[in-house]
This record gives C-alpha cells, structure tokens and sequence, in this order.
C-alpha cells in the first residue's frame, strides 16, 4: 500500500500546492538558512577574530568549513544511495546544528573553527540529501522549479544576511548570529519529517539489501585529501622563503594538482577531459562556479579602490546581481521544457563569461564603472538560467542508484571549482605590482575559466546538438 505521505505518480500544477507546498517551504527554509549562515559569517568574523584574538586562524574559519563540505558531500552521496535520503538529511541537520552551537557558544577562536568545521561538514552533506529528496520526492516536470526556489532560496540571503548579521551582533551579540539560526532549523526540518518517514518506509520495503550500492570508504579518503588540498592552497600565499622567491607558486600548482586527482574518483568518469552527457553537466557546474565567483569577490573591490565608491554602494553590485539571478531562475523554471536544457546552459554560460570580460575591459581600458556593474547583472542573470538547468540535468540523467553519488559529485565540484578559483585569484591579485595590474589579471584569469565554461557547455548533451 503506497504511504500516504507520498505523492501520486501524475505531478501536481505547481510545487507549492499539495502534497509538495510542505517539502517546498522546508526545503527552501533549509538552503535559505545554509546561505543566510554563509553570508552572515563574513560579516561578523572581523569582530570575532578580534574579540577572540584569532586573527592567524582568520582564514581557516572561512576555508575550513569548504575543505569538510566536499567530505560531508561524498558520505551523504554514498549513504543516500544506500539507504535513501531520510537518514543522511536528518544526520546533516545534526552536524549543521552542533556547528552552530560550538561555534555560538565559543570563548577561544580555535573553538569556533571546530564549530565551524563541524558546521561544513554538515552543511556540505545537507546539500546532497535535498537534491536526492527533490529526485525522490518531486515529479520530473517540476524539477525546474524547485531548483528555481533553491537559487532564489541562496541568493535573497545575499541581500539581507550580511545587514541582519550586523545588527544581531551590534544590538545582541556575535554569538547569537550562530545561536539564532538553530531555532529556525528544527522547525524547518520539522515540516519534510513526514515525507522522510514515508521515504525511508518505502527503501525499507524495496530493494533488498544485496542490490544497494556498497559503502565506498575510499572515497571518503579522497574526499578528505581533495579537502586538505583546498587549505593547502588557501594556505600557499603566506608562505614566503626569501631563498626560494618561487616556493609560493609551486605549493599552489602542487595543490591544484592534488585537488585534481582527489576529486577524480569524486566524480563521473570523463568529468576532468569533458565526456559527454553528465560528465560535461558536473564539469560545467564546476568552471561557472569558478568564473563567476572568482571575479564577484574583486569587483567590489575594484569600485571602491579604483573608482572611489563607497563600500555600500559598491556592494550594491552584488545586490544587482543577486536579483538578476532569482529573477531568470524564476524564468527559467516557469519555461519548463520550453526553454531546453541544453540552451539554458549555452545562454547562461555565454553570459556570465561576457559579464566577466566587460569587468576585464572597464580594468585595463578604465571604461566608466556602470559597465562592470551592469555586465554584473549580466552575469546573476546567466547563472540563473544555467545553475538551476545544471541541476536538473544531473538527476535526469541519474538512476536510483546513484542520484547520491551524483548530486555529491555535481555539488563538489560546484564547491571545488569556487574555492580554487577564489585560492587561486589571490594569488594572482597578489603577483603583480600596481593595482591595476591586479585587478586585470583576476578578470583575465576568470575570463579564461568563463571560456572554459562556454566550450564546455555545448557537451552538456550526450548527442550531437540539434538546432538547440
């Protein structure tokens, strides 16, 4: 007898009407507060690294919690596989929520890291088990649309998260801006518990055992080594040995290489040389995340160095971007299958790498500023068409077998790619001697990415286009 929690074989009109309103808003609630916590950190984290003393830990806070991700990532994929989402989501909730604590609750800055290593690991394990929910729970035809809900669900944080975080911490405290949010989780969770329950029901009276995938412990070795590559390339730049003027680019390429080869056993066959079909969804995930986010951190910068702006006005850039993003999400998922995939991809990747080399020339040919910000609504306007399609792409092309295994993949590579890029573009500012110089070369080099991103896209099919 099918469980009652379930939804019917035909899809309902829209995901928020029943049976999916629940799941939506919980889902959403959950990504919504995953990014909020995102975004917020960055704002309080100078006044915790100084209350706390923690200035040499500084950057550890922020690269820790990436580097745990890609594990909690490749363990939720594995488990999810075997057992189905319930118990992974319920598994990362609990880290996401220890994190919180031990950081919220933090009197020394090598504490707050623990929290927030314990916080990423959570976080990067919570994303995989939703996008395995989404592929058990939703309806093909509506995966355009959660996904959709997802971005918007990411990207309003960016908006509100950083100013919100702000005033907790100046009218209350820095620590409720972790402690807050565990009161909003459990409720959150608490409205996709009867769906879970119904999921994990239906795994228990499916396939035997002997037909699950097996535990794969040895991805979890790569993911941890994948993991320590991130810091180790975070960590490059403030090594310096006067006699070894090159020590800094050679740990870099080092650790570039061996996030290279950990994450291969991560990730379908044929991701890193762009195969057709997934392999080329996974890897196009990872270059638009490394072009767009390598060249957003910058370009407020370059507002306000180069330009003058002040830090509000330059950062309403970023906000400018934001809703360009929610906005063709939301287009996107109301399209359907009239936009296809395959265009959605090509578009939104043909943009954002637009968007990127009109940073580059307003830099080097120092065009007025209303260029690089207007190009910036170019490009949260092609990610918004692409990340959404991307995701719905890789569970399309996934079996119950392995929609863990993929969505850990398409995540980890989402994750790697912003965080090399990020690594890898301050080293860049930093190899050049004036400002200008700078700044050109991180739009160069993210421009190269973009066009990476662009070539790679017309893969994303396993044929040969067809007009598309």
């Amino acid at each position: 007898m099918r469980d009652s929690t379930l939804p019917a074989a035909h899809p309902a009109t829209g995901i928020f009407r029943p049976p999916y309103f629940w799941v939506t808003i919980g889902t959403c609630a959950l990504v919504f507060l995953a990014a909020f916590e995102s975004l917020a950190v960055t704002t309080i984290m100078p006044l915790v690294s100084r209350e706390l003393n923690g200035g040499s830990l500084y950057a550890l806070a922020f690269a820790g919690p990436l580097a745990t991700g890609v594990i909690g990532m490749v363990g939720a994929g594995n488990w999810s596989d075997r057992r189905g989402p319930a118990m992974p989501l319920y598994t990362s909730v609990a880290l996401f929520v220890a994190g919180l604590l031990i950081a919220g609750t933090s009197s020394s800055m090598p504490v707050l890291v623990a929290g927030r290593l314990v916080q990423g690991l959570g976080g990067g394990a919570l994303t995989v088990a939703l996008y395995v929910l989404v592929a058990r729970f939703f309806p093909g035809p509506l995966h355009p649309r959660i996904f959709a809900a997802f971005s918007a669900a990411w990207v309003v944080p960016s908006l509100v998260g950083p100013f919100a975080a702000g005033v907790v911490a100046q009218v209350f405290s820095w620590h409720w801006v972790f402690l807050g949010v565990v009161g909003l989780v459990i409720p959150a969770l608490a409205m996709i518990a009867p769906v879970l329950r119904g999921l994990a029901e239906r795994e228990k009276t499916g396939a035997p055992d002997n037909t699950a995938p097996p535990w794969a412990p040895g991805r979890l070795g790569w993911a941890a080594l994948a993991a320590l590559a991130v810091l180790g390339l975070n960590l490059s730049a403030d090594v310096s040995i006067p006699a070894f003027p090159a020590a800094t680019a050679l740990l870099a390429s080092a650790a570039v290489v061996l996030a290279l080869v950990a994450v291969r056993p991560l990730v379908p066959a044929g991701t890193l040389t762009a195969h057709r079909g997934l392999p080329s969804v996974i890897l196009a995930r990872g270059l638009a995340s490394a072009s767009f986010f390598g060249a957003e951190v910058y370009l407020p910068y370059l507002l306000i160095d180069r330009y003058e702006f002040p830090p509000t006005l330059a950062g309403l850039t970023l906000t400018g971007g934001a809703l360009a993003w929610a906005g063709a999400a939301a287009v996107q998922g109301r399209l359907g299958s009239r936009l296809p995939d395959l265009r959605a991809v090509r578009v939104g990747s043909l943009m954002v790498l637009a968007a990127v080399l009109l940073a580059l020339a307003t830099t080097a040919l120092h065009w007025p500023a209303a260029v690089a910000i207007a190009g910036w609504v170019l490009a949260g306007g092609g990610m918004g068409l692409l990340y959404p399609r991307l995701s719905v792409m890789t569970l399309a092309l996934s079996t119950k077998e392995n929609e863990g295994f993929n969505s850990s993949a398409m995540s980890i590579s989402d994750s790697l790619g912003g965080a090399l890029s990020l690594a890898t573009t301050g080293l860049v500012f930093a190899a050049f001697t004036t400002a200008a110089q700078s700044f050109a070369g991180v739009f160069a080099f993210t421009a190269a990415i973009g066009v990476a991103a662009a070539l790679v896209a017309p893969r994303v099919t396993a044929g040969k286009p067809a007009g598309n």
